[in-house]
């Protein structure tokens, strides 16, 4: 049975509206080691184990599964019926177990993947390099700012392989956005701004616990991990994500996103330099101390990156990269090239002041230098290029497998990983101090404007 991700789902708009329903479209071409991967011989087969069986890692582990020369030998996961799944996943005899240790000790595995609560990501990536073990761990990479830059020195220490799944840096659509921007088809940048919405129980991580959860089938106590420790509670198990103690809110979960596709397509592999940030919980009032409206204004030294996440309305992920020659659109399907001219195409309307014989006069000027004839048309016409797929999943992790066989570095990494959760962090920390911050590298921490 094919896995629909919610992207798939819910995606409701293929293009950019109005102008650019007659534009110049340009299907772009699959990744290539995903469209024709080389047959790989059983002298190079990768077996991996995964930490963490649920809604994202269950679907990880069933892409992964798919790839030539990959296979999953060992599952990890607190929770028994998650072992289940991954069992009905792989195989029946796929050895299953409640301590993640045993993967890290275990001689067979090349590598891991790890799809678990924020706030057990550092553990687990240092650990599993220290230990010798390539990891793919979910985002955002880390539950605080310090955390980042601790794991981020122990993939350096180690020289082992570290990839973030944000997977918008493996889109073939953001690629093509890197290249338009390098090119400098949009002119000097003035504004970067992305925006995403949900507006339903599911979108604002209101998920149903499953059924038999209890003290006996969940290893409660070591879930919580560092976090407060707590009396059982399936929600808080289910949805971790609308708790800070567990999660990053919606800058974590879709924010990254967004935020790690604007460093990629502008080639920039840094930490914002101030944030500033507000919302609220003006919809799912439902216990959580994580905000459901996150606006965040982001310094990176040149133009201003703005972005707006919603869980109350829906709308469609999109970010606009905004030049002096025009803008690129980038949905997760397309990349949309709106050209502007930069110049006045008539006279301009602020000569009305004129008296009338000036204005006539700058009118018969204007005219004489600036009309062109009919066959030379001012506008050139703007071009959508579209994406073979709506998966970016797929080519993500197939880039990790090769960097686990080849030992090239990957470009998410720990170091891209961390500035773009940076970004997250900052957003959090000046939403709930009510202020601007700074980041203050030398003591890894974030810092209040004075």
């Amino acid at each position: 049975m094919k896995r629909v991700s919610r992207r798939e789902f819910l995606q409701t708009s293929t293009g950019v509206a109005g102008a650019l329903a007659a534009a110049n479209t340009v299907l772009l071409s699959p990744e290539p080691m995903v469209a024709s991967p080389r047959p790989v011989p059983p002298s190079d087969r990768l077996r991996f184990g995964i930490i963490g069986i649920g809604m994202q890692g269950s679907g990880l582990l069933s892409t992964s599964i798919t790839l030539p020369g990959v296979e999953c030998v060992a599952a990890c996961d607190l929770y028994d019926g998650r072992q289940t799944l991954a069992k009905e996943i792989v195989d029946a005899s796929l050895p299953t177990t409640r301590r993640y240790q045993e993967l890290l000790d275990n001689k067979d595995i090349d590598c891991l993947i790890a799809a678990v609560p924020d706030h057990w990501h550092k553990k687990i990536v240092v650990d599993a390099v220290s230990a010798g073990k390539d990891i793919y761990c979910e985002k955002p990479m880390s539950h605080s700012a310090a955390e980042g830059f601790d794991m981020a020195e122990a993939q350096q220490k180690t020289g082992r392989i570290v990839q973030i799944g944000s997977q918008r840096v493996s889109s073939v659509v953001y690629g093509k956005a890197r290249e338009l921007i390098a090119q400098g088809v949009i002119g000097d940048l003035c504004l970067v701004e992305g925006t995403l919405g949900r507006n339903d129980p599911t979108g604002a991580w209101e998920y149903p616990p499953p059924t038999d959860l209890s003290p006996q089938t969940l290893d409660w106590d070591t879930w919580q991990g560092n976090a407060p420790k707590r009396a059982f509670d399936p929600l808080l198990y289910a949805r971790w994500r609308c708790w800070k103690e567990y999660g990053t809110g919606v800058a974590g979960d879709l924010l990254v996103h967004l935020m790690s596709g604007i460093l990629f397509a502008l080639g920039l592999n840094e930490p914002p330099k101030r944030a500033m940030a507000m919302g609220g919980i003006l919809r799912w009032k439902d216990g959580r101390n994580m905000p459901d409206v996150h606006a965040s204004l982001f310094e990176f030294g040149g133009a201003p990156v703005y972005a707006r996440l919603n869980l109350g309305t829906e709308s469609a992920e999109v970010v606009r990269f905004q030049g002096s020659k025009g803008y690129l659109e980038v949905t997760e399907a397309s990349v949309s090239f709106v050209p502007q001219p930069g110049v006045d195409t008539s006279p301009s309307y602020y000569a009305y002041s004129f008296p009338k014989a000036m204005h006539e006069q700058y009118l018969k000027q204007w005219h004489a230098e600036h009309d062109r004839p009919p066959s030379q048309g001012l506008l050139a016409e703007s071009t959508i290029y579209r994406g073979p797929s709506y998966d970016d999943v797929k080519p993500h992790l197939w880039k990790f497998f090769e960097a686990v066989r080849t030992r090239k570095p990957v470009f998410e990494d720990a170091v891209f990983g961390n500035h773009a959760a940076l970004a997250c962090h900052m957003a959090n920390e000046s939403y709930f101090r009510k202020s601007t911050v700074t980041l203050d590298v030398a003591s890894k921490s974030i810092k209040s404007q004075a």
